[in-house]
C-alpha cells in the first residue's frame, strides 16, 4: 500500500459513512505545490459518534489498524487518533474538527480538488498555512515554518491575506508568521 492507497481506504469509509472531511497537512500543502516527503496525511472530520463508529468498523481489519477507543476519546476531546497500514506503516491522522471559530470557518472554506484520481476536499491555502504556523507554535517545529514558507512562494498571488491577518492575530501565531517571512 502507499500514502495514496490509505488515503483512499479512508476517504470511502468516511464517503460511506457520510463524514464530511478535508485534507491538510503536508498533503493539502503539495496540492497547492509545496510537497515534500510525508509518512501521513491529515484528514479533518465532522462526525457523529455513531459515524465514527461506522468508519472505525469499515476500516479496522488485518491490513489496517484503527482503535475504536481511541477515535471516540479523539471526538470527544477534539484531538487525533491513527489509521494505521500495518505492513508498511502508512498512516491516516484524523482529526475530529473544533467547535472554536476558526476551525469552523476552516472547515466551511474546503475546496473540492482531485488527487490520485480521487475526488477530495483540501483545506483552503490560507487555511494550510494557518494549520502549520498552529503545530510550529505547539511544537517549536522548524519543519512547519519551512512548508509556510514554501506556500508563500508557491501560492502568493493566490493568498488573501486579510484573511490571514485576522486569525493569525486572533490564534497568536504572529511571531511563527514571522519566522516563515524570514525563511522565505
Amino acid at each position: 500500500m502507499s500514502l495514496a492507497g490509505i488515503l483512499a481506504k479512508v476517504v470511502t469509509a468516511l464517503e460511506a459513512n457520510g463524514v464530511p472531511f478535508m485534507l491538510t497537512g503536508s498533503v493539502a500543502a503539495a496540492a497547492y505545490g509545496a510537497g515534500r516527503a510525508t509518512m501521513d496525511v491529515d484528514v479533518v472530520i465532522q462526525a457523529t459518534t455513531a459515524q465514527l463508529e461506522s468508519v472505525v468498523k469499515d476500516l479496522d481489519g488485518p491490513a489496517i489498524y484503527v482503535s475504536r477507543e481511541a477515535a471516540l476519546e479523539a471526538l470527544a476531546a477534539e484531538s487525533m487518533f491513527n489509521v494505521v497500514e500495518t505492513e508498511t506503516g502508512w498512516k491516516a491522522d484524523l482529526i475530529p474538527c473544533k467547535a472554536r471559530p476558526f476551525s469552523q470557518a476552516e472547515f466551511a472554506r474546503r475546496q473540492p480538488i482531485e488527487l490520485d484520481g480521487l475526488h477530495l476536499w483540501v483545506a483552503s491555502v490560507e487555511d494550510v498555512i494557518l494549520s502549520k504556523l498552529e503545530w510550529a507554535k505547539l511544537g517549536s517545529s522548524a519543519r512547519q515554518i519551512e512548508d509556510v514558507a514554501a506556500l508563500l512562494r508557491v501560492a502568493a498571488e493566490d493568498i488573501d491575506l486579510a484573511y490571514l491577518d485576522r486569525w493569525i492575530d486572533e490564534l497568536g501565531l504572529r511571531p511563527q508568521w514571522l519566522a516563515a517571512h524570514a525563511a522565505g
